[in-house]
């Protein structure tokens, strides 16, 4: 687990991605400290509103490289004006701000608090579906705390979902350690099992997003997975499966339970089988063992595979683990690493949006977003922002069709064509 240290500037919204944040960090079994000097990583959730306002997010941000191991920026300055931070020289990596909690984990998997209820947040329903994992990744601090994979019944987790739809969830978000491990104590992989049971048995129309699954685990199941998202509209066509390298001798210094062939066999399976989907996957940049070689392999892995979603985080010791012990590769070339791989990220992500624009999708309306504006997720889970909402009388929990007009690198705007307004309480 990282400790963090986070500083918000500017307006209200601000705040909120700020708690939505902190909210995710805690979660994953972060926890956070008083200074940035205590931290292992500082969050820096930025403001641009006039010059002056710019001039001391940069001050303030040169302060916190040297002040900090790692630094993220994310917030209305970095996704405007990342290169203003850039040509300053500030070693930092420039985030959106739903892309801050997966980066501060270092490639580890996801840590839930004690027990595994769900919550209800707003109209999301957060279902832990297991506790623990069956990897032995080298840098992961989290197995620590967690353990082996202990997993519930689907018979218990069908239960738990239909309680969070019956509560007003419209999207369940089924999140583990690695999801795609589960049952694995029991002896079978369960998840295609639990995902088609939640999607057939329980009534309401609402969306189940996937959480993170391991490649070793989903390869075994990967035509099974994918035909259970072919078969149900309620599924985001969406896995996150992070290969971490797409070196095969890197893998194996990382301990994962798989190789750069097993991923590729996931990808082709998914393209096969479902028409429009996401991968979301995550890259760690520097590993100690991780040779020019070895990163450009990652490079042309990434280039090859074009996934929708990436992560890319630099990778940092974690206390106990036996990366730790590992003689470091230093800050300029990971900084140069992770410079390379985040600039090829940002223009595949941005293609797969643009492919985007002129089609047309059904989409959740999951949270408000900034303004008058509210953060939809459409059948892959990619995100449209859809302005002037109240215009069109749409709030959280409601469906509706848009049309995609436009977008902004990392998600897309979209104006409604049709809108399917769920009954507000009296």
């Amino acid at each position: 687990m990282a400790r963090y240290h986070i500083e918000t500037y500017g307006c209200t919204s601000n705040r909120g991605e700020s708690r939505a944040i902190e909210s995710a960090l805690r979660d994953a079994g972060h926890y956070r400290v008083d200074g940035p000097e205590e931290a292992d990583v500082a969050i820096m959730n930025t403001c641009t509103v006039v010059e002056k306002t710019e001039r001391n997010m940069l001050r303030r941000a040169k302060e916190l490289e040297q002040e900090t191991a790692d630094l993220i920026i994310t917030g209305c300055m970095a996704l405007a004006q990342g290169n203003d931070f850039r040509e300053e020289g500030i070693d930092a990596q420039i985030l959106h701000w739903d892309d801050v909690p997966t980066a501060v984990t270092n490639g580890e998997c996801p840590t839930p608090g004690p027990g595994v209820e769900p919550v209800l947040d707003g109209v999301v329903g957060i279902l832990p579906i297991a506790r623990g994992c069956m990897s032995n990744c080298s840098y992961c601090i989290t197995k620590f705390a967690t353990g082996r994979v202990d997993s519930p019944s689907v018979e218990e987790n069908v239960e738990k979902a239909r309680a969070l739809v019956h509560a007003g969830a419209k999207e369940l978000r089924i999140t583990g350690q690695d999801t795609g491990v589960y049952g694995w104590d029991k002896g079978d992989r369960k998840l295609p099992e639990l995902l088609d049971r939640i999607c057939s048995e329980i009534e309401g129309d609402f969306r189940v997003r996937v959480g993170m699954a391991n490649p070793g685990g989903v390869h075994g199941i990967r035509q099974e997975l994918a035909d259970v998202f072919a078969k149900h509209d309620k599924l985001y066509n969406f896995i996150h499966a992070p290969v971490q390298s797409g070196s095969d001798e890197v893998l194996e210094h990382m301990r994962r339970q798989h190789r750069v062939d097993k991923f590729r066999d996931i990808v082709e399976t998914f393209d096969e089988t479902l028409g429009y989907w996401t991968l979301s996957t995550d890259f760690i940049v520097g590993y100690p063992t991780e040779t020019d070689e070895d990163h450009a392999k990652s490079m042309d892995l990434l280039r090859e595979i074009r996934p929708e979603k990436i992560n890319v985080t630099r990778f940092s010791k974690r206390p106990g683990t036996d990366a730790a012990d590992l003689k470091g590769l230093g800050g300029t070339i990971k900084k140069e690493r992770s410079k390379e791989m985040s600039e090829a990220k940002m223009d595949i992500v941005a293609a797969a949006y643009e492919e985007m624009v002129g089609t047309e999708h059904d989409v959740l309306v999951v949270e408000e977003g900034t303004g008058d504006s509210v953060k939809c997720r459409d059948e892959a889970y990619r995100q449209i922002i859809v302005q002037n909402a109240s215009e069109h009388g749409l709030e959280p929990g409601d469906f509706a069709r848009v049309t995609v007009t436009a977008h902004q690198t990392v998600y897309a705007f979209g104006e409604p064509v049709e809108t399917r307004v769920e009954p507000k309480a009296a």
